[in-house]
């Protein structure tokens, strides 16, 4: 006999690197889970074809799932989207999604943000959540998930709807189709030997499994009696592990050399400093204009490659029970092997 009390669960991008791994989690134990997407990849759950921003779309899903707790991760790329198609799913698609959860009596949101929504390019070292948003954010990108978070939280309490923002940081792992060929073009081609600034600033990278299980934590313990609480807060959510933000992609690079032995000859890399990689930068993104072409050599870029970001999760794991069950050496073997095998 099914337990009346137990959530049903719908997964907004739930065919996505992140919304996929909450769905193999909450399959995995036997919960009713449904996803929307607008491509379907799987057929282990009942999907639902359609775009967060269409009118009215988020609640006859809801309505037809029987939705309990929608855990929305749906957004474009951070780094592929248009500045309209950022405000037309992060901020208008969201608020949708949040007019869908009151007008259907979903009890529970979870909302996937970012930990860039306070970064306005200057070093952030170990900061909690009581470190306010950026008065100077990195992008449309980030603009449009300042609004989104500050929207779902100003929801919560309305109507016995409960809400959470789960901010994680550097997310990678399998589905990650960008990133990691980024690297091994580098990789293959020989661009791995030019490195900005000297390598001294911490980042947090966290592998993806450990923020479906965050999410799942932060649904589970989504409740007016929670303590600590968790309705109407925010969690960073990381590794745990800030290293060096080259030494990542080193990491990955000393991996390929396993697998391709005596590809790569490993030398002292060429240092430029961030003040030069910026003019470069900004020249690039002139030519880019002018080509009416895109470029990945952007001043935004070149800021999060020199300067500190990483966080105190303290209030993550008191709060949600949360602790990384994949370290970041075992997320990136499994990140490489993923690539090795696509």
């Amino acid at each position: 006999m099914s337990n009346p009390n137990k959530d049903i669960y719908l997964v907004l991008g739930g065919t996505g690197m992140l919304g996929r791994e909450i769905v193999e989690r909450l399959r995995g134990r036997g919960d009713i889970v449904a996803a929307l997407d607008l491509v379907q990849r799987y057929d282990d759950v009942p999907f639902y074809p359609g775009d967060i921003s269409e009118e009215g779309l988020v609640l006859s899903v809801i309505r037809k799932s029987g939705a309990t707790c929608v855990i929305h991760t749906a957004s474009p790329h951070a780094t592929s989207g248009s500045a309209e198609s950022f405000h037309r799913v992060n901020v208008d698609g969201t608020r949708l999604v949040i007019s869908a959860c009151l007008e259907a009596g979903v009890k529970k949101l979870i909302f996937t943000g970012s930990s860039g929504v306070i970064y306005g390019g200057t070093d952030i070292n170990g900061v909690d959540e009581t470190f306010p948003y950026t008065k100077k954010s990195m992008g449309a990108y980030m603009t449009s998930k300042i609004i989104a978070e500050m929207a779902v939280l100003e929801a919560n309490g309305k109507q016995d709807l409960l809400t959470t923002v789960l901010r994680p940081s550097g997310i990678f792992g399998p589905g990650d189709r960008q990133m990691i060929n980024v690297l091994w073009n580098s990789y293959n081609s020989g661009r791995w030997g030019i490195q900005i600034g000297h390598n001294t600033n911490l980042v947090d990278w966290t592998y993806v499994t450990n923020v479906a299980d965050a999410h799942v934590l932060a649904a589970d313990r989504l409740s007016v009696n929670s303590n600590p609480p968790v309705a109407g807060e925010v969690f960073f959510i990381t590794n745990d592990e800030p290293l060096p933000f080259w030494d990542f992609s080193n990491g990955i690079w000393d991996r390929f050399d396993k697998v391709y032995p005596g590809k790569r000859v490993k030398k002292k890399p060429t240092i430029i400093p961030p003040f030069a990689a910026g003019i470069m930068a900004l020249i690039s993104e002139v030519i880019a204009f002018l080509l009416r072409k895109r470029t990945d050599f952007t001043r935004f870029n070149i800021q999060f490659s020199y300067t500190a970001r990483w966080h105190n999760i303290d209030k993550a794991k008191k709060a949600l029970g949360y602790k990384p069950a994949v370290s970041l050496s075992e997320g990136m073997d499994r990140y490489v092997q993923v690539r090795l095998i696509q």
